[in-house]
């Protein structure tokens, strides 16, 4: 697809949104960690800058390296717009899940295409304070970045497990873990898997014009299936453990394919016809605010 001169993407980043269990990449070379502050605060820690491969990436541990933020808590806006002003245009988000088939085992991994919402106390758009925009969410995580993650993924699985192409993540508030009765009710929507970030991220990030995708990671059968043992923390954190150094193995082998293609997405674009409110309309505060975000069909926001 054609890109806008403004959205050339020779030099752009590669982002790495570490979940429960995978707070670094040993692979990623040469890093430099940088503090930023952002109009939406301060992002869940310091991001870390290197290369991995011949891909410029930016990890950042979305609980924090020492898992300090609760899934509601997590500084969601303030971690995509630092992303973005840092160059970052594709964006790997490995997380960790409960599996609501039975054919999704523990250890396998899922490259979800579609989510459901069922958080309530998180702000999920830049857009508010006088400015509105509305973003196309029909195909939430971006088609060519999930076919990449998901033919790295299966070139990697060893002998046992699987990873499944598409499906459908229900994203839950947390952090207690579902009631069996919730449990059910989602596996009967026909949902993947069940999980308590991606959502957030694959909303902002759309409207950050960042192409995202899940590397979603099942430790656990949810509690639906009451021919296993309920989820616990301990469980979650074995098979975390157990998942992390594969997800990495994805995660560098993806950067690779990356880099050689440098693919435009439709996510790139995704504020063309998306800007509601005229540009003179906007609260001063509001422009200065998502200026990184509007420039592009704005123009740099100026006081004079």
């Amino acid at each position: 697809m054609h890109l806008p001169d403004f959205y050339r993407l020779e030099n752009a980043r590669l982002g790495i949104l570490g979940g429960s269990g995978l707070y670094d990449i040993e692979q990623i070379k040469n890093v430099e960690e940088l503090s930023i502050q952002t109009p939406f605060g301060k992002p869940s820690d310091k991001l870390r800058v290197g290369k991995l491969g011949d891909m410029e990436v930016v990890f950042l541990a979305r609980h924090g390296r020492y898992h300090t933020y609760t899934p509601t808590d997590i500084p969601y806006r303030a971690n995509i717009w630092a992303l973005k002003s840092l160059g970052v245009r594709w964006l790997l988000a490995p997380s960790a899940v409960g599996s609501l088939k039975a054919q999704i085992r523990p250890l396998d991994m899922v490259v979800p295409d579609q989510f459901i919402d069922r958080t309530h106390h998180r702000p999920v758009t830049f857009f508010c304070d006088g400015a509105v925009a509305h973003v196309s969410m029909a195909d939430p995580f971006c088609p060519t970045l999930a076919r990449l993650l998901a033919e790295e993924g299966e070139r990697l699985m060893p002998e046992g497990r699987q990873i499944h192409k598409g499906g459908t993540y229900l994203a839950m508030e947390g952090p207690a873990f579902s009631t069996r009765a919730e449990s059910k009710l989602y596996k009967s929507w026909g949902c993947s898997v069940i999980g308590m970030t991606n959502h957030t991220e694959a909303r902002l990030a759309r409207e950050a014009e960042i192409a995202y995708a899940s590397l979603s990671m099942a430790t656990d059968y949810d509690c639906w299936n009451e021919e296993e043992a309920n989820v616990s923390v301990e469980m979650a954190i074995n098979n975390l453990r157990e998942n992390a150094k594969l997800a990495s193995q994805i995660v560098s082998a993806t950067a690779a394919k990356v880099a050689s293609l440098r693919p435009a997405s439709t996510a790139h674009i995704a504020l063309k016809d998306g800007l509601m409110t005229v540009k003179e309309r906007v609260p001063i505060a509001t422009r200065k605010k998502i200026d990184l975000l509007t420039a592009p069909y704005w123009g740099a926001f100026s006081n004079s």
